[in-house]
């Protein structure tokens, strides 16, 4: 057996020649792991704390459910996945330690500028730029992971990195309950500056990240494909890098989208300007519908968005273009993970203010006793560490029965991440169907557990389908499923649903609808994904790859 093959048995690979460069898999690997699981909690930490936040905003800002479910989804989601596109691009060629610290620096400012917002225009200006910051953290944090670990323990260490969303999701909703009553106590009619404890608590969790992002920035960057026994990819000159980042951001920003596509031919030209006409009308015939203005606009440009960079990346890298659009298992994993992620971004969002609406402040109001469980903190501590520790435990035990499923058959990952939509239905409907808040409090255990187990193993499989030249393009394109799809339009179409019925669990309750769609494209991807693995590099050859 050859020495590469007998590393690969072993669960190794083989070693870079450059004698300072730390070993795959070795002790720095774990180190770089969990710095990096500290940036993603961070990451949840200012994106989830509107949740246990939503009641104080609405009432101070005068906000309806579906303008709630647009702040925390669709505000974040659609220019997280509209940036994501260029920057996971960025993130393939540059220096991605020091994009992570850039991305890191932006996000953390703007949670902190959230703090100062007084109307719903500002906050979600603010919630926008939070998006376009976080956009460099997965693709950086992906590609980086996958050539830091080999294979064989790859999907194990990318959940322990997604851990980090239900660990920052979870702190997320303590720190924000502490914070805004310690505030508000402090400085009943307002404190420096006139804030309110909403606004402190922005400010509180967004401050520590810019200290977080120097501590990135002294991290060693890996040679890329070292873990897959792949020979380094040929650097880009500088300049080129940032040419391909400008031509890839021109292909995703309207109306900067027609001048790109008219530079690569009349015929993209025309292509694009057909897309941009049937993407206005299906907006149109949707703001038509519901009378959802920024929701509908706002996904709209980021649905057109999305086309386009397809079509830019077709003319400009078709191999990347074929690995990605043109295998119809990536394709439908985005479609399949997202949809889950469609549920899993509700739920997650709209759990505390539910609880809060229909339990907490009516046991308060009533005048009688209150269990222990039954104060705002209280929830925000069971909720928060529950869907942490839930989620943490989901999303390990995903990942290490998704790899010890892949070794027993090509796709067996996926019957592990399908449980995430099987499993946790009924808990679903038990929990918001409940008739008090202990049981509310039991049946989000098994939702949060099993709910979390499809994350590794979603990343894993994007990252199997494409080389690792491309590692920051795929996650960029997966997370356009888990964001713009998911989180775009999960959390207001509860809320939209609460809004129009009066009833806020009819609302998380018509989320399991997409279940049968959720199956039916895992099924697909079930069937096509050996396929797609084992013919990767023939197909980048043929698309033109030099490999």
């Amino acid at each position: 057996m050859a020495p590469q093959d007998e590393a690969r048995a072993g669960g190794t690979e083989p070693d870079s020649a450059d004698p300072n460069m730390p070993p795959v898999g070795g002790g720095y690997a774990w180190y770089v792991l969990a710095l990096l699981v500290l940036v993603y909690v961070m990451n949840f930490i200012d994106r989830q704390i509107l949740s246990i936040l939503a009641e104080d905003i609405k009432r101070d800002l005068g906000l309806s459910d579906s303008q709630l479910g647009f702040l925390y989804g669709t505000a974040f989601a659609v220019f997280y996945a509209l940036f994501g596109v260029p920057i996971g691009r960025l993130a393939d060629n540059w220096v991605r330690t020091r994009l992570l610290s850039l991305g890191l620096t932006l996000w953390s400012g703007m949670t902190a500028l959230s703090g100062l917002a007084g109307n719903f225009t500002q906050l979600s200006l603010a919630r926008v730029g939070v998006g376009v910051g976080e956009a460099a953290a997965g693709p950086s944090a992906y590609s980086m992971i996958s050539d830091w670990f080999p294979k064989a323990k790859r999907a194990t260490a990318l959940s322990i990195y997604a851990a980090g969303l239900y660990l920052g999701g979870g702190v997320s909703l303590l720190i924000g309950a502490v914070v805004v009553q310690g505030w508000n106590n402090a400085y009943p009619g307002g404190g420096p500056l006139g804030l309110v404890g909403w606004q402190a608590a922005f400010m509180a969790v967004g401050i520590p990240g810019l200290l977080l992002a120097l501590w990135v920035a002294t991290l060693i960057e890996p040679q890329r494909g070292r873990a897959d026994g792949l020979p380094p990819p040929v650097a880009m000159p500088g300049r080129a890098i940032f040419r391909n980042f400008l031509a890839d951001l021109a292909s995703v920003i309207p109306p900067l989208t027609l001048v790109n596509m008219a530079l690569l031919g009349r015929r993209a030209l025309l292509e694009n300007i057909a897309a941009l006409l049937l993407v206005a009308g299906l907006v149109t015939a949707l703001v038509v519908g519901t009378g959802e203005v920024p929701q509908f606009l706002a996904v709209g440009t980021g649905l057109y968005a999305v086309i386009s960079w397809a079509q830019s990346i077709r003319h400009r890298d078709k191999p990347t273009y074929e690995l990605i659009w043109g295998t119809p298992a990536f394709v439908l994993t985005i479609l399949g993970f997202g949809s889950i992620s469609f549920v899993g971004y509700s739920v997650g969002f709209w759990a505390a203010p539910y609880a809060l609406r229909h339990f907490v402040e009516p046991m308060a109001a009533s005048g009688g006793p209150v269990p222990w469980y039954g104060t705002k903190e209280a929830a925000a501590f069971i909720l928060g560490g529950g869907g942490a520790a839930g989620g943490f435990l989901g999303t390990i035990l995903g990942g290490v029965l998704g790899d010890w499923a892949k070794k027993r058959h090509p796709s067996g990952r996926i019957i592990v991440g399908s449980l995430a939509t099987l499993v946790p239905a009924p808990f679903i409907w038990l929990q918001y169907t409940a008739p008090d808040l202990a049981s509310f409090f039991l049946w989000f255990g098994p939702t949060t557990v099993f709910g979390a187990m499809y994350v590794g193993v979603a990343a894993a499989t994007t990252q199997d389908l494409v080389l690792p030249r491309m590692r920051g393009a795929a996650t960029a394109t997966f997370f356009i499923g888990t964001t713009l799809f998911g989180l775009g339009l999960g959390p207001w179409f509860t809320g939209f649903v609460s809004k129009l019925t009066g009833d806020l669990a009819t609302g998380v309750l018509a989320l399991l609808l997409m279940a049968p769609f959720t199956v039916g494209c895992l099924w697909l991807v079930y069937r096509k994904l050996p396929a797609a693995e084992a013919t990767r590099l023939d197909r980048a050859r043929a698309a033109g790859e030099n490999i």
